[in-house]
């Protein structure tokens, strides 16, 4: 036991898994940094968002496109998991180690903070918008919507990464549109809930903006929802659409600390 916690902790302080939680430093605030910006850019522009559903579209958009770019630049090097509910999800699957799951989440949570810092100071001070529930919604309702959304994502992370589904050719276009999907089954998301949760479906997403702000009101609803909607993610995928893992390829390796997640 003690040998396996030295290994397991001297792999997570190795030269790739140290680039692996950079990566997600990187491409987590990448992330939070179009979705927070994107919020507080339809805010501006549009002050009563709430009545102008131009603003959800854009920020569905923004969403979209930088969680496509966030996974991509991320995927060969931590596995673009921009998201601490992805990283349970796959620790659950046996994915990734505990240990090294831990360091992903702290990255992320670091990643969305200093993203929302950037905003907050360098905007002269303009207020960094958090994720809330609608007044007619529960906090349980919430989180099951909260639940169902990150389900559906991570279900897509689950069927692009997986090498059955992509016909196990790896490469720069499988990659793209791995990343292309989940992008867009967010931006979905977003258009379809963002007016009742926010749309988080990330706990990183609302944790950084709380911070900020200081208002972590119903906070617990963007971490209890996501984290259990992508535990069920990734046991439907793996033990009952498909039970039984295929034998790796000759040529297919790990990259970073972390099976790549996209391709």
């Amino acid at each position: 036991m003690a040998s396996n916690l030295r290994a397991h902790m001297k792999h997570c302080f190795s030269a790739a898994s140290l680039r692996s939680y950079l990566a997600e430093f990187v491409s987590t605030f990448l992330f939070v940094f179009v979705a927070v910006g994107s919020a507080m850019s339809a805010r501006m522009l549009t002050p009563d968002v709430t009545s102008d559903a131009s603003s959800l579209v854009a920020t569905a958009v923004a969403q979209s496109f930088g969680l496509f770019a966030a996974v991509f630049i991320a995927a060969d090097v931590s596995g673009g998991h921009v998201n601490p509910a992805v990283t349970f999800a796959l620790a659950i699957g046996g994915h990734i180690a505990v240990p090294s799951a831990i360091f992903y989440w702290s990255c992320q949570l670091l990643g969305s903070t200093f993203a929302c810092l950037v905003l907050h100071y360098f905007s002269a001070g303009q207020a960094v918008p958090t994720t809330r529930i609608a007044v007619e919604m529960t906090g349980f309702g919430a989180a099951i919507v909260e639940g169902v959304m990150t389900f559906m994502l991570v279900y897509a992370v689950h069927v692009a990464a997986d090498p059955r589904a992509c016909g196990r050719s790896r490469g720069l276009a499988t990659t793209a549109m791995g990343s292309l999907v989940v992008g867009l089954v967010a931006g979905a998301c977003v258009l379809a809930a963002g007016s009742l949760t926010g749309a988080s479906m990330n706990p990183a997403r609302s944790f950084g903006p709380a911070v900020v702000s200081g208002d972590f009101k119903n906070q617990a609803v963007y971490w209890v929802g996501p984290m259990i909607g992508a535990a069920v993610a990734a046991l439907v995928h793996q033990n009952l659409v498909f039970p039984s893992a295929p034998e790796p390829l000759p040529h297919e390796v790990r990259h970073g600390s972390v099976e790549t997640v996209v391709a």
